[in-house]
């Protein structure tokens, strides 16, 4: 039996629209929270054992005997749009290597799903149809993509299997990449699969999301239960954030007759109709997130800064949080990432155990933010390089350049902050273990993250709360100036219902 060959790339990232900076080639060449731009063997060799869809796949590609011809790999952080020099530089650079790689069996590429490059409102289904057009139609092309993917029509015509992660945390990604294996195996065997492409009506919120809540728990097995009936079922929520006219969550099925494709994709829209009003959109607001802290509890309280997510494009630098707290005298308080190069660099210099004059945040331009003005002891001093410890990313190492610990002085309120040069999510504890502070011994902890800290603070922690607090990526929706989103809004998501859990 001839060897099969499989070419391999991946082209990450997630736009939000309504971001402040745009990512450009260097972003994509940097490391953050994933490794920098990978060419040829690194795509297998520096990803190996992390929780990516490559690394899944190029695993289970191992196993049953695939030979795998690594081309590229590269992501950046969320941000606002996609510059048209890097996606055009990227672009020529994966198609050529797909070119290059001689006779091929079988494409796989891992996406993201909510791309928006300058000129392309669908950069993803832009991608699957220049690498279709560069392989033909005989080529089988699969796909993975990210949950928050906004899947297309374009993305669906021109794959011939997609599949979307299943967890918000993302704890399934590795797998997900492996799950494309098996059904490349069958297309290039000749096995034809009928697709059937069904978009939900309304948009979801992020915070909402999270997929350990009972109503997620509940759609996320059908694609268990039908898989059973050997019919493929992926489902993905959206990125509210990306203003295109696919925005918001779908379905896409496949399997042996379009009937049956159909058929499955209307049950699964039809239960995320009926199950509308059982989607938890609540945030409380500053003024309830203090009160909440007063509470008397044995294990820390978390709250989540949902609006400004590094990881959903946001600045990671707004104050509106940290100066409610600071104003209510809360205690005993961790928070962390802030973006903040000229705060980190300044505290570099004053060195560790030295008091230091500090503008904490609003360095972004982000209209409406003020710095927070204060005196802070320099704790702890780092190079940023922190090993993730969690179960997301766990092996991998994040990249945040010159990183400081301070402690806020002179004040009622006792809070400790992590500031960082490079923006990044703060979804696991790593992010403060790394520099000397240890979550558990805090009654409060902030991190700016919408759902992803949850897979590594839930278990120390007694309470999670969503805070609206300002932000460049809105969960209240209403708030959100669309242009091109064509579906509604959700009934259960709107300002009145944002109330405390």
């Amino acid at each position: 039996m001839t060897t099969k060959r499989i070419a391999i790339a991946g082209f990450q990232h997630e736009t939000n629209c309504f971001g402040v900076t745009k990512a450009g080639l260097h972003e994509f060449e940097m490391a953050d929270s994933w490794p920098g731009m990978l060419h040829d063997g690194q795509v297998i060799s520096d990803t190996e054992g992390m929780n990516l869809p490559i690394a899944g796949f190029a695993a289970a590609a191992k196993e049953v005997g695939f030979e795998v011809i690594p081309v590229l790999w590269c992501s950046a952080e969320p941000s606002a749009h996609v510059t048209d020099h890097a996606f055009e530089t990227i672009c020529e650079m994966m198609l050529n290597g797909i070119r290059d790689a001689g006779h091929i069996d079988g494409v796989y590429l891992d996406l993201h799903g909510a791309m928006v490059t300058e000129s392309f409102a669908d950069g993803e289904g832009e991608i699957l149809r220049r690498v279709r057009e560069a392989v033909g139609p005989e080529v089988p092309v699969v796909a993975s993509l990210d949950l928050h993917a906004n899947v297309s029509s374009e993305m669906v015509e021109h794959a011939d299997y997609l599949s979307i992660f299943r967890t918000y945390p993302h704890l399934d990604m590795a797998e997900t990449g492996a799950r494309c294996v098996p059904i490349l195996q069958r297309l290039i065997a000749g096995e034809t699969l009928s697709k059937a492409f069904q978009p939900v009506p309304y948009l979801i919120p992020l915070h909402a999301q999270h997929t350990g809540s009972a109503l997620f728990n509940e759609i996320y097995q059908m694609p268990v239960r039908f898989e059973r009936q050997e019919i493929l079922a992926e489902i993905a929520l959206g990125f509210t954030a990306a203003d295109f006219p696919d925005t918001g969550p779908s379905c896409v099925v496949y399997a042996s007759t379009a009937q049956k494709a159909a058929a499955v994709a209307e049950e699964i829209v039809t239960l995320f109709i009926s199950r509308e009003t059982d989607l938890d959109c609540s945030m409380l607001s500053l003024v309830e997130a203090v009160s909440t802290c007063r509470q008397k509890r044995k294990k820390p309280v978390v709250l989540a800064d949902v609006q400004d997510n590094a990881g959903a494009g946001g600045t990671s630098d707004t104050t509106g949080l940290l100066a409610a707290l600071i104003e209510g005298g809360t205690k005993n308080v961790l928070m962390g990432l802030f973006h903040d190069p000229e705060s980190a660099k300044q505290a570099h210099e004053a060195g560790e155990g030295a008091l230091v004059e500090l503008a904490i945040g609003a360095k972004s331009g982000l209209a409406g933010q003020i710095s927070v003005r204060a005196e802070f002891e320099v704790l702890a001093l780092g190079d940023g390089t922190c090993r993730y410890t969690g179960e997301m990313y766990g092996g991998g190492v994040a990249t945040l350049g010159k990183t400081a610990a301070l402690r806020l002085v002179g004040q009622e309120a006792e809070i400790d902050l992590v500031v960082t040069s490079l923006r990044n999510q703060c979804l696991d504890r790593a992010h403060f273990t790394h520099i000397g502070l240890t979550p558990e011994s805090y009654s409060v902890i902030c991190v700016k993250s919408t759902a992803h800290f949850r897979a590594d603070f839930e278990p120390i922690a007694r309470d999670v709360f969503a805070v609206s607090s300002p932000g460049a990526f809105l969960c209240d929706l209403e708030r959100i100036s669309y242009k091109c989103v064509a579906r509604r809004l959700p009934n259960t998501c709107n300002a009145s219902t944002c109330r405390q859990k």
